[in-house]
């Protein structure tokens, strides 16, 4: 995947998954009954912070991680009809392994 945005400083754009629409019973969910998602695939990130002293501190995840972040994180955008979320790596709570 490649997308014509480069993040600046700590920032990532994670492409979040998609919500189930079908419960485990086999009901299926309007769109209104969906949860966000709290998951999602890193599909770019910034080279990382620099500190007030001017050290840098580089990224703890990479493209193609699968994350966990804050169901109200980040800021969402729409590029060539994909949504995607940019936020900072410190909205990010853990690494999916």
């Amino acid at each position: 995947m490649s997308l014509n945005l480069q993040p600046l400083s700590d920032r990532v754009i994670i492409k979040p998954q998609e919500a189930e629409e079908v419960t485990k019973s086999g009901l299926y969910l309007p769109d209104t009954a969906k949860e966000k998602p709290i998951e999602g695939l890193v599909v770019a990130a910034g080279p990382g912070k620099v500190t007030e002293d001017g050290k840098s501190v580089p990224m703890s995840v990479k493209v193609n991680d699968k994350v966990l972040y804050g169901k109200y994180s980040g800021t969402e955008i729409t590029l060539d009809g994909s949504q995607y979320l940019i936020m900072r790596e410190s909205d990010i709570f853990a690494i999916i392994k």
